[in-house]
């Protein structure tokens, strides 16, 4: 058990301070803070090269650089690189580096950083645990000088300007903090502060499951933040995130579920704004846990290597009840594997499984799978009892909701589940080793779909000695994997896009991953705290595009008494809706922090 940390916030000022009077000392210097809840999934380690938990990848899209950023549009801008070029052949990329950036530390930034950084990920199977895929297809990175990178691929890629950018993509670390680390790369914990790096943040203290502390880069080249420092706290729940912004500890919360949001939309120091869903949340089975050799591990249950019994249980669950029940109809029914914040990928079958619960009975008949006296099928080949465990996350109030419909579906059929209420680190420690049946799982993802796609690649099953891998079901499909390659050499987005849509065809039909539906994103804010800008226009239905940390904690800006007035005015259809900030009173030059101790355990 793990006693939740305390919290931290600000002691916000409610008051303007007043002038001084003629030949006293000037009031104080203010501070601006601005305080957000950190992403639900947490920070699983400070080590880029191994992370994937989202709490992660946005500290690490804040602190280190990528070669590229992703404009409003999804497509890639200018960071590191001010341009980059292929060839005739498209086998080689030049990227042009800036010149006269520097680490937090003061070292310069050069194109050697890069090279270091994606040779390190294609060479070492540790240090390509979290993005390897996205440099599968590279031959040779060099660094042809201190403001020219050269990347050679082995077939043509589309999506090279996508490797290295904010968030999804791979950061750029300093090589000479990290090569020496490099020699026990799995073993680095990352946590001398303040974090050398470059990017709109710096981050100056971290607690685990408490907060990130950061400050302002005021000389990041895409624009200085437009206040001081940031914190990103960890809460227990969602709800208690939500209380902390109703009393004004925190300043925005990202990813509220419905219930919380059309409450919120009612009280009118709060903005709110729906944003398309940029993630999926579903079923994952554990079919067959091996390695990369093909050696088996985990403690899964045999039968659910049967492509009929996983077709069955795909046939007894009601999608439509838990988009309408446990998302309030907010969002989409799931069928592809990625979500339709990004159209030019989004999938569909053409003859979508139903909900038929008789069939999946009949179907288990023809397959030998027997009912017993209590109700609960036996497997034919093992002998054991189609009992399984079903994992979901202890803080997640969705995957709560979910299991008690899932668990009712299954019985119908003579399948048995017991759940299993794990932490986001108890469970994913299990994943990778196999020590599981069934799991609830969610992942977002960016504008190239290459991350995505990759995880379900052969690639990124574990090694013998279980380092390596970043799979989510070990799943490993030869014609998948040709897909994959295929999708990388293809530019002609028209053509990529049906090649994407055979891999998802494919997906679908393992019933491995059963998505179940695409939540819209649902994001509030305080008025009184905060201004900024929200990336793009609402469509005809008031939803915005999806939303990124990245750009929104760098665009946002205190509320001045005027613009919180006429926020307030405006109701939840607003252009902006990014992050928060208040004023912390600043004395004798040291920030006042208050701590409040947590409420409850944590698993």
């Amino acid at each position: 058990m793990r006693r939740i940390g305390a919290v931290l916030c600000a002691l916000t000022l409610a008051f303007a301070v007043p002038a001084a009077p003629a030949g006293a000392a000037a009031p104080p210097v203010r501070s601006t803070v601005l305080r957000a809840a950190m992403d639900g999934s947490g920070v699983d380690t400070l080590n880029p090269f191994l992370a994937f938990f989202n709490g992660a990848l946005e500290t690490f899209g804040m602190v280190y650089p990528s070669l590229n950023s992703l404009d409003p549009s999804g497509a890639p801008g200018p960071y590191l690189a001010t341009k980059w070029e292929p060839s005739a052949d498209r086998l080689t990329w030049t990227f042009t580096i800036r010149e006269g950036l520097k680490w937090s530390d003061g070292k310069p930034i050069t194109a050697e950083d890069a090279a270091w950084t994606l040779n390190l990920i294609m060479t070492d199977a540790v240090a390509g645990t979290a993005n390897g895929s996205l440099v599968s297809n590279f031959e040779k990175v060099t660094a042809e000088g201190p403001a020219t990178l050269v990347i050679k691929t082995k077939a043509p890629q589309a999506s090279v300007p996508y490797v290295s950018h904010p968030m999804s993509g791979i950061p750029i670390v300093p090589k000479h903090v990290w090569e020496p680390l490099a020699k026990n790369l799995k073993d680095a914990k990352n946590d001398v502060f303040p974090l050398v790096g470059y990017g709109p943040w710096t981050l100056t203290e971290y607690k685990q499951e408490q907060y990130a502390k950061f400050t302002a880069n005021k000389e990041f080249v895409l624009g200085p933040p437009k206040f001081d420092n940031l914190v990103l706290q960890s809460f227990k729940s969602g709800d208690a995130a939500v209380a902390a912004l109703r009393s004004g500890q925190i300043d925005y919360k990202a990813g509220v579920n419905p219930t919380q949001f059309k409450a919120l939309q009612a009280d009118p120091k709060i903005a709110a704004v729906r944003t398309v869903g940029n993630g999926w949340m579903g079923l994952e089975i554990n079919h067959n846990a091996r390695t990369r050799s093909g050696k088996k591990i985990g403690t899964g249950h045999p039968a659910l290597g049967d492509p009929a019994l996983r077709k069955a249980i795909a046939l007894a669950t009601d999608k439509q009840t838990l988009v309408t029940k446990v998302i309030d109809g907010v969002g989409r029914l799931g069928h592809g594997y990625l979500p339709p914040a990004w159209p030019q990928w989004f999938w569909t079958p053409a003859q979508p499984t139903p909900y038929d619960p008789a069939q999946a009975n009949r179907v288990l008949d023809e397959a030998g799978y027997t009912k017993g006296a209590d109700g609960v099928r036996t497997d034919p080949k093992s002998g054991r009892p189609l009992a399984f465990r079903f994992g979901i996350h202890s803080d997640d109030a969705a995957d709560a909701a979910i299991s008690g419909y899932v668990v009712g579906w299954m019985k119908e059929i003579g399948i048995k589940l017991t759940i299993q209420s794990l932490s986001m680190t108890a469970l994913n420690s299990d994943l990778a080793k196999g020590d599981w049946d069934l799991l609830m799982d969610a992942w977002t993802t960016g504008p190239d779909p290459t991350y995505l796609l990759g995880i379900q690649s052969c690639g990124t099953l574990p090694k013998d000695d279980g380092t390596g891998g970043n799979t989510d079901s070990f799943f490993c499909d030869a014609a998948f994997d040709e897909l994959f390659k295929k999708q990388l050499t293809t530019f002609d987005q028209g053509e990529r896009a049906k090649v994407i849509g055979e891999m998802q065809e494919i997906l679908y039909a393992a019933n491995v991953n059963q998505i179940y539906y695409y939540a819209d994103g649902l994001d509030v804010a305080r008025k009184d705290t905060v201004t900024g800008l929200t990336l793009g226009k609402p469509d005809a239905d008031g939803v915005y595009p999806s939303q990124t940390a990245f750009w929104s904690y760098l665009n946002a800006a205190p509320a001045t008494a005027t613009t919180a007035a006429k926020a307030e005015g405006s109701g939840s259809g607003m252009t902006w809706v990014a992050g928060g900030i208040a004023l912390v009173v600043v004395l004798g030059g040291v920030l006042v922090w208050r701590r409040r101790a947590g409420g409850a355990d944590r698993e």
